[in-house]
């Protein structure tokens, strides 16, 4: 540390605020002092600094699948106040099984994080335990269903789905089809089939119209799948109501493989509003869901929580949007 204060020009004090984020350290001086680190060849031992100021500054997050870009765009609007503020982001992937968000979250909390947040609210009791004997401010994100843990930011799956099947119904539809997410059972695609199925009911339409998670496979040709399924479970079908946009664009696909008008014959929705969803034509009809907003929201609530500030609102409702284009 001394070579690299002597190389950048400034104190060793200030080389240490630097690192542990402490103290005022300027831009200017903190890219001088990282360039000295790179020319010699340093790096810090983040493991002493924290047990010296027994301050990890890491945020810890789970997420249950990389592959999906809504996701994506909350951990980067999470990232990037927390990043300001002069905390890491720390990263595990936890499937959706029960036995692999164990091992996450036994990963993630072995570094000493100084918050979590959870994308999803699918805890098994062991997971859940150890979340709440970690004593870190936490925030579960997505999924506003059901009492938190500690604080959440998202919105509610069961609202979102049964205001798009009441706004299919609102257009004339009677024999809705409804397509399911294709894995085991995720609290927040049981609850968007669960505020579909009130909206029918309520309406007193049929809802066994359905393509159930434990049918075929995912992703666009699921779409494919649906609408073979669903026209020989009811073949005047004049609405499909997907759980995800990729689902509605493999609909819409294959609708037009068929020469099924859409939507004169055939609605088709989604939820998520993916960049697809606009492009592709006649442009899915969809619920759009606020990931960045809802990042953004969960890095202040942990922010404001480490800074000794107790939030005013620690359930932050995002809310959602029914984005009306033309398949339905």
């Amino acid at each position: 540390m001394t070579d690299i204060a002597a190389a950048a020009g400034v104190s060793v004090m200030t080389v240490s605020r630097a690192y542990r984020n402490a103290g005022r350290v300027s831009e200017e001086t903190r890219t001088r002092i990282a360039e000295a680190a790179a020319r010699l060849g340093y790096v810090p031992n983040l493991a002493a600094a924290q047990l010296s100021s027994r301050r990890s500054r890491v945020i810890a997050a789970t997420i249950p699948s990389l592959s999906h870009s809504q996701f994506g765009l909350t951990l980067q609007a999470l990232s990037d106040p927390l990043r300001e503020a002069g905390y890491q982001l720390l990263l595990a992937d936890c499937g959706y099984s029960a036995e692999e968000e164990l091992r996450a979250v036994a990963t993630v909390l072995g570094h000493r994080p100084e918050g979590l947040v959870v994308i999803g609210v699918d805890h098994g009791e062991a997971a859940q335990s150890m979340i709440r004997q970690a004593g870190i401010p936490v925030v579960e994100t997505w999924d506003l269903d059901q009492p938190p843990l500690d604080m959440a930011a998202g919105f509610s799956n069961r609202a979102a789905a049964r205001r798009m099947a009441e706004y299919l119904i609102g257009t004339g539809r009677r024999r809705i089809g409804y397509v399911d997410f294709p894995a085991p059972v995720v609290r927040r695609f049981a609850e968007r089939r669960r505020g579909f199925v009130e909206a029918l009911e309520a309406a007193g339409l049929r809802v066994d119209l359905t393509l159930p998670a434990h049918e075929g496979v995912g992703g666009y040709a699921r779409g494919h799948q649906a609408v073979e399924k669903l026209l020989q479970l009811e073949p005047r079908l004049d609405a499909i109501f997907c759980a995800t946009d990729a689902h509605g664009i493999g609909a819409m696909l294959e609708c037009q493989r068929r020469g099924i008008d859409v939507p004169a014959q055939i609605a088709i929705t989604g939820i998520g509003d993916f960049d697809i969803a606009a492009e592709i034509p006649p442009g899915l009809t969809t619920v759009r869901l606020h990931a960045g907003e809802i990042g953004r929201s969960a890095a202040k609530l942990i922010i404001d929580r480490l800074a000794g500030a107790m939030p005013q609102e620690q359930v932050l409702d995002i809310g959602f949007e029914i984005i009306r284009r033309g398949s339905g």
